[in-house]
């Protein structure tokens, strides 16, 4: 038989040097969306978010504001957890670089990683990026006019020399070209894959896992003139969090190995190269997947602090709604390409597929109801071809959605919703049951309820992406809370005639900009 349905998805945890924007709201929406999902599918869902608070990078910018680095970022991670509030994100735990049992996990990694013989001490000199906490190759780099070089993200490199420890990575590059063979899916999309095969197949260095030259890290075990470097430590809470070293009990046992990393494009060499391979060297099983997704631009321009353009997703949901806002980020492009933020793009998605194609199509068939049927789910009679036709749509597009969601195509799944929605749009016109009325009202019930029953499962398909207005949508059609996974989907469930109804009310006002275009 087989055993319960796990499923464990993880955020990269966020660098507290600054305060949360759209890249973060958009990749833990992602996760958010991703375990809401799985959890009315059935799953024992773990979904992880936190904050990665040590290096070189934190301890400046502490300074720089002349305050001790742990109440600095107790500052800055605290944003971050209000940032969950404000997006109605589920995270089930949110972990601390800084906190003791991560402390105690990733020294028990490098205890085992050097008992292995996979880390050594010797002596660095190299380049290395403060801002992308991050060692390059000087092939590269690129040379700016004035001399000096900067890394590939354009953040400045120094020149480095210090004792430090390496990590045997050089002896890893054909095990991980075998993994990556043995296991398609490993790194998506596709494109991304290419690229990592393509840096790995070029020949892996040993990487350098310790810095002397600051302090705000945790010390190496029995060296503390050493820290980690950063990320070693801040990747190894993905198994801190399901309990490592303990890897015979409880969460481990339960969670282990992670179904999902979703990271930014910009931190997949860390996640598809130096993470399984610490792992598989540690003797630990590497996670099912690592998926990078794209960056946002604003307007068509790159968004900078410099700029001054970076966009606050608390603003966007105090201006749009939670709701639109969330729909909008994974609707707008294909998941994992870079995508284009426009107040004009916003606005069409709301006025034309939330406030017009579903809003309006729940708003007048409950309204026809209220006023036709007594204000209850309507009574039907036999199914036409037409009528079996959108039921067996509506019934039948999870799983569609299900396909799309296991490789994050939450577009996709968005779109084939949508097809369901233009659908009941379309029978609505065709079958004209304000006609009926008059005509055949025995008819005109048959038809509203085969338009009840397509909106409840839009609904609920639809909650994890709208979890607010689904729910109001839902709570419109008297659902109980405990019908509302998909456990309910289907002709099994269907909605019960003569089930009285409230009265309906718009769960999607059209935008409109005030008289400032605020």
């Amino acid at each position: 038989m087989a055993g319960p349905k796990r499923y464990y998805v993880t955020t990269p945890i966020y660098y507290v040097n600054d305060v949360p924007h759209i890249g973060h709201a958009y990749t833990t929406l992602a996760c958010d969306v991703l375990a809401r999902f799985k959890r009315l599918d059935g799953y024992d869902v773990k979904f992880l978010t936190g904050t990665d608070e040590h290096g070189q990078k934190v301890e400046k910018s502490a300074q720089d504001k002349g305050v001790d680095p742990q109440a600095f970022t107790d500052q800055v991670s605290q944003r971050f957890r209000d940032l969950l509030g404000t997006m109605n994100f589920t995270n089930d735990d949110f972990i601390r670089t800084t906190e003791e049992r991560h402390k105690i996990s990733v020294q028990a990694l490098w205890d085992r990683l050097r008992e292995k013989g996979e880390i050594y001490l010797d002596n660095y000199a190299g380049w290395y990026s403060v801002r992308d906490e991050a060692f390059y190759a000087e092939s590269e780099l690129t040379k700016k006019p004035d001399g000096s070089f900067v890394a590939p993200t354009g953040a400045p490199v120094e020149w480095v020399e210090e004792p430090s420890y390496f990590f045997r990575l050089s002896a890893w590059g054909e095990k991980l070209l075998k993994f990556y063979d043995e296991n398609p899916d490993f790194i998506l999309p596709k494109s991304r894959r290419n690229e990592v095969v393509s840096f790995v197949s070029g020949g892996l260095q040993d990487l350098s896992v310790s810095r002397t030259t600051f302090k705000w890290g945790v010390p190496v075990p029995g060296d503390d003139a050493h820290i980690m470097y950063v990320w070693l430590d801040a990747l190894t809470n993905y198994i801190t969090a399901v309990g490592f070293p303990d890897e015979d009990h409880g969460e481990f046992q339960t969670y282990w190995p992670a179904d999902l990393h979703m990271v930014g494009k910009d931190i997949l060499r860390f996640h598809a190269v130096y993470w399984p391979a610490f792992l598989m060297a540690a003797g630990v099983e590497p996670p099912k997947r690592v998926f990078a997704h794209g960056w946002w631009t604003n307007e068509g321009h790159k968004i900078s602090k410099s700029l001054g353009n970076v966009i606050d997703p608390i603003e966007l949901v105090e201006k749009y709604g939670l709701d639109a806002v969330r729909y909008f980020l994974l609707r707008e492009v294909p998941f994992g390409n870079d995508g284009d933020f426009s107040h004009a793009a916003m606005v069409a998605r709301m006025n034309g597929e939330l406030a017009n194609d579903l809003g309006n199509l729940a708003q007048r068939v409950l309204s026809m109801v209220n006023k036709n049927c007594d204000g209850a789910v309507p009574r039907h009679g036999d199914f036409t071809a037409d009528d079996q036709e959108m039921l067996d749509a509506a019934h039948g597009i999870i799983h569609k959605v299900r396909e799309h969601m296991d490789v994050q195509g939450f577009n996709h799944a968005i779109e084939d919703i949508w097809v369901v929605i233009r659908a009941c749009n379309g029978y609505v016109d065709r079958q004209a049951p304000w006609k009926l009325k008059k005509e055949d009202p025995a008819r005109m019930g048959t038809v509203l309820y085969v338009l009840a029953e397509c909106i409840r499962h839009i609904a609920l398909v639809l909650q994890p992406f709208m979890p607010g207005s689904m729910s109001k949508m839902l709570d419109l059609l008297e659902i109980s809370t405990e019908h509302r996974t998909f456990d309910f989907i289907g002709y099994a469930h269907a909605l019960e005639p003569g089930r009285a109804l409230p009265a309906p009310q718009g769960v999607f006002p059209r935008f409109v900009e005030d008289e400032k275009g605020d």
